[in-house]
């Protein structure tokens, strides 16, 4: 290996970086503005109403720019639901993560507090999935995405369950249940905004899912 002299500081420092690392840099940055300004578009009007124009518009950008990083409207929202997915999925298995032995019911209260109950995101997925299920070919791609969350999401909840001594017979039943209790107790909670009530229901629902679909190992071994 040839070795090289270093490069002084404020040589370094006032050197032009290279082309490519601008572009690449200017385009995530108009990537982001129009994921930012889709998202904002997508709650106030409503996905089927939206259009690539409004949220040029809206982003301070050109069609030109908005094709450069999209086919298509289903390619950005699809775009944005895999960026909210991956935090998603980081912030739980953190808060999973953490879950003892001796406090299951704070390792469930962290866990849904990676997972809030949005009401822009929840308006604009909502239309979305309706606007799925008229396309057959988006749907399977949308059936596929969830199953990939899943797949990244139950080792979590499993490996979590083992720590507090039980065991998950039926791993594919448990996030079926865990996707019914989300889905339909976000509804609830974007209903009764100031009340606390359909918070609590919904965490004592996961809960009540948790343990029924897992089962104590010491009784098993018994």
């Amino acid at each position: 290996m040839t070795a090289t002299a270093p490069v002084p500081a404020a040589a370094a420092a006032s050197a032009p970086r290279p082309a490519s690392k601008r572009v690449t840099a200017r385009r995530a940055q108009t990537r982001r503005r129009m994921l930012d300004a889709a998202l904002e578009v997508f709650a106030d009007e409503g996905f089927g109403r939206s259009t690539v124009e409004r949220i040029c518009e809206r982003a301070g950008y050109t069609r030109g720019a908005f094709y450069s990083n999209f086919t298509s409207l289903d390619e950005l929202f699809l775009a944005m639901w895999e960026e909210r997915s991956q935090r998603m999925l980081a912030d739980l298995r953190e808060a999973l993560g953490e879950v003892a032995a001796a406090a299951p019911e704070e390792g469930l209260r962290a866990a849904l507090r990676a997972i809030p109950v949005d009401d822009a995101w929840y308006r604009v997925t909502a239309e979305f999935t309706a606007h799925a299920l008229r396309n057959p070919s988006l749907r399977r791609v949308m059936a596929a995405r969830e199953q990939a969350i899943l797949d990244t999401i139950l080792p979590v909840v499993v490996e979590a369950l083992a720590r507090t001594g039980r065991r998950v017979p039926d791993v594919a039943a448990l996030g079926q249940a865990l996707v019914a209790v989300h889905d339909g107790t976000a509804v609830q909670v974007l209903l009764e905004p100031d009340s606390e009530v359909p918070h609590r229901r919904r965490e004592e629902l996961f809960g009540h899912v948790l343990q029924a679909y897992s089962t104590p190992v010491t009784e098993e071994a018994a």
